[in-house]
């Protein structure tokens, strides 16, 4: 299994209306830069991502789970780029905010510090289990 993470606008989508949307889950579209698509593409049913509310807030709020592996973006007229379907797993018990994520030596690598305009990023192992222990404090 793989861990990501997945960025939305709360405002766009947020973490209560993924979870509105039950066990059938939701398509994640609208992805329109390269690496990022790159990223949903690696993308296998069943691993899990971490779902940050990006702008308003910049937490991570709770956990999805990837249901569907990547097909062609039907918000994509020209066909370039790619989708996937993803379910609410759970709620963190409290959010990580990216103010801590920074503060915390260990997660220095990270995509979400070190390309922060990304909206779609690899998690490693250590850190995915680094970032669930702070939000199930």
């Amino acid at each position: 299994m793989n861990y990501w993470l997945l960025k939305s606008e709360p405002d766009v989508w947020s973490i209560d209306q993924q979870i509105k949307a039950g066990s059938k889950g939701v398509i994640w579209d609208g992805v329109r830069n390269y690496q990022a698509a790159n990223n949903l593409k690696n993308m296998k049913v069943g691993d899990l991502c971490f779902f940050y509310h990006s702008n308003i807030g910049k937490e991570i709020v709770g956990i999805v789970r990837v249901i569907k592996e990547s097909f062609k973006d039907p918000t994509d007229t020209e066909k370039k780029f790619v989708a996937i379907k993803v379910k609410f797993e759970k709620k963190l018990k409290s959010p990580v905010s990216l103010e801590n994520i920074k503060k915390n030596r260990d997660l220095k690598q990270l995509p979400l510090i070190k390309q922060s305009r990304l909206s779609v990023m690899p998690i490693d192992s250590k850190s995915w289990k680094i970032l669930n222990r702070l939000g199930n404090n």
